[in-house]
């Protein structure tokens, strides 16, 4: 079977899947999968001021980033709520990052206010594209984000850079395995398991760091984190292996008969079967049945619902 790529949504036109998603499962577990994420749009941002604007315009630490270290950072309104998401690198002279596909444009466009008298630069990178990297596999090219959230390299490629895929050293894995390996890790993507009214507290503080200066939407992440009690928290479920459906992204996530979150991404994992993300309200049981577009759900805990902090240690 050759290649079958998605046909509609974000990620169109990526490969679902090359011949064997079981195959392409194990080899991101075993660190030597390469996953085409071309669709992500990329941002760069040089000059010497870089790292401190950002340091004070985004929830994470970022003055004293070392270079090839993997990053997130995020943008919130005043209130709190998430507008933007820089996943990113530094190179030294550089800082390139990627966001989810369509969100570019008004990030740069955001960033360009932003500038004042700092001396940097920002652009769209329509010549670069995203691929991830097992952390078995060596980057010859390119700029590498080491240590991303799934423990591979995030990394920045010229567009029409060949990916390595010999199925010996490296297996190219479409986003099934990808997507599967990310949501079994509990790494949320923002934008897909988020929505407008998402705090970072509720996604575990995802590229957030606690000590560090003041920033936009600071004061609504640092009283929740204090007092505690986020609205809501981020679960991972395990669904119902029997169907054959997955639940839509979107899709309510009922109790009892009523609303009580609703359901990200969802795919199948080679070795836990069906699962997705969800983001429930804090005052649902952790142990409580769930409905996922029909589906029936057991919830696993990725987010207390107390602290807001995340469990899963793989989530930066």
């Amino acid at each position: 079977m050759g290649v079958v790529r998605i046909d509609e949504g974000i990620d169109s036109g990526l490969a679902w899947h090359h011949g064997n998603p079981v195959t392409e499962g194990r080899a991101m577990a075993d660190g030597v999968g390469v996953a085409d994420l071309g669709t992500r749009d990329v941002v760069e941002i040089e000059g010497p001021d870089r790292l401190t604007w950002l340091h004070a315009l985004t929830t994470q630490h970022l003055e004293s980033l070392a270079p090839g270290v993997a990053t997130t950072a995020l943008v919130l309104a005043h209130t709190g709520h998430i507008e933007h998401v820089l996943h990113g690198v530094d190179d030294g002279e550089r800082f390139l990052a990627w966001t989810e596909p369509g969100h570019g444009a008004a990030l740069v466009e955001w960033l360009e206010r932003m500038k004042f008298m700092s001396r940097v630069e920002v652009r769209l990178r329509e010549d670069l594209r995203m691929a991830w990297f097992g952390h078995r596999i060596a980057v010859t090219q390119g700029w590498a984000a080491r240590d991303s959230e799934l423990g591979g390299s995030d990394v920045f490629l010229p567009r029409d850079a060949e990916l390595p895929g010999d199925e010996q050293s490296a297996v190219p894995v479409g986003m099934w395995a990808y997507e599967a390996a990310r949501i079994a890790a509990g790494v949320p993507r923002v934008f897909v398991d988020t929505d407008h009214r998402t705090i970072p507290n509720e996604i575990g503080l995802l590229g957030t760091h606690l000590e560090k200066g003041c920033y936009r939407g600071q004061e609504t992440v640092a009283r929740v984190h204090t007092l505690g009690r986020p609205p809501r928290r981020l679960v991972q479920l395990h669904l119902d292996g029997s169907l054959s459906s997955l639940p839509d992204q979107g899709a309510p996530l009922m109790l009892d008969g009523r609303a009580v979150g609703f359901v990200g991404s969802s795919a199948r994992h080679h070795e836990l079967g069906p699962i997705a993300l969800a983001l429930v309200k804090r005052n649902v049981a952790v142990d409580a049945q769930l409905l996922a577009d029909d589906i029936p759900a057991a919830q696993e805990t990725l987010v207390d619902p107390d602290v807001g902090l995340h469990v899963r240690p793989v989530l930066r």
